[in-house]
């Protein structure tokens, strides 16, 4: 996929998503404020956070389209690992804000110290439409992040589904606040809480392993291992070293030639190597190939 349509798609889950956080967090909290559901004002502040880190989200994602530079020989990319990495941070925080919340409210209803009859109607019908609402980002951002790579997107997209759970989660307590168990409302709030926490823990492990320039999985070896054994002068593939900037990767391989062949013969054959390997696969935007004879004739000698 050409880079500038990468960056659009990306945008475009973005802003959508900016634009349904801001009305569903006005909607929900003023409607878990005047209709008396302190589960719906949580998800409301859950949509707060993330319309701020939405907004964070999008500046880092522009950044990241930024060119290769000097400082910068494989472009920016990193940067929506960085990106990701801060949604995590934000939605733990937001987490544990608000089961602290939720867990004051309901410990005051069960005591006493807090009365309440129950959540309004309307608040009701909010949370379901959040749900119908949050299905649809959840599964739009979720294929624009596929298509794309962009650890960011799918971040959000798994923020989306953190929503539908705290949505349902939020339509069970006001149901059955509103059928005279009012305590389960606020305990509705603590277990949006547990589920958003969750959600950022895996958001900032993925973002994590992304920085940590993990090794290539057994899949991504044996298609690169498959494409450069069929080229002509190859005898194996004894080294696969992989650098990861956003989706794309840096590969260093180290294979196996004839040791009698001249340098400039194996210098061919490894530029055939890295052209293959490129047209290959298009997240892989620069090849390095070391030769050296291969291990069966060192053995031999």
């Amino acid at each position: 996929m050409p880079a500038t349509q990468r960056e659009r798609l990306g945008l475009l889950a973005i802003n959508l998503g900016l634009l349904i956080n801001i009305g569903l967090a006005v909607l929900k909290t003023s409607v878990g404020v005047l209709g008396r559901s302190p589960a719906l004002l949580a998800d409301g502040i859950n949509s707060i956070s993330d319309v701020t880190y939405y907004v964070l989200v999008a500046i880092f994602v522009r950044l990241a389209g930024k060119p290769p530079d000097v400082e910068h020989p494989y472009g920016h990319r990193q940067l929506e690992s960085v990106s990701a990495m801060i949604v995590g941070a934000f939605v733990l925080a937001t987490a544990i804000a608000i089961f602290w919340d939720a867990i004051t409210a309901m410990y005051g209803q069960i005591t006493g110290q807090i009365t309440s009859r129950g959540a309004a109607l309307p608040a009701l019908y909010v949370a379901l439409f959040t749900v119908a609402v949050k299905l649809f980002l959840t599964y739009f951002t979720l294929r624009i992040g596929r298509q794309t790579h962009n650890a960011a997107v799918s971040a959000l997209a798994y923020d989306h589904r953190n929503d539908v759970f705290s949505a349902s989660a939020v339509t069970i307590g006001i149901t059955l606040g509103r059928l005279g168990f009012p305590w389960v409302d606020p305990l509705a709030g603590a277990v949006v809480a547990l589920v958003i926490f969750r959600t950022g823990l895996v958001i900032l492990q993925e973002a994590v392993a992304d920085l940590m320039e993990p090794i290539p999985g057994q899949a991504l070896r044996e298609e690169i291992t498959g494409v450069a054994c069929a080229i002509p002068g190859i005898r194996d593939v004894e080294e696969i070293h992989t650098h990861r900037f956003g989706p794309y990767l840096v590969l260093n391989l180290t294979v196996g030639i004839d040791g009698r062949l001249s340098v400039s013969e194996g210098d061919a054959i490894a530029t055939q190597v890295e052209r293959a390997i490129m047209v290959h696969n298009e997240l892989i935007r620069r090849v390095h190939v070391h030769y050296h004879p291969a291990r069966e004739e060192k053995k031999s000698s």
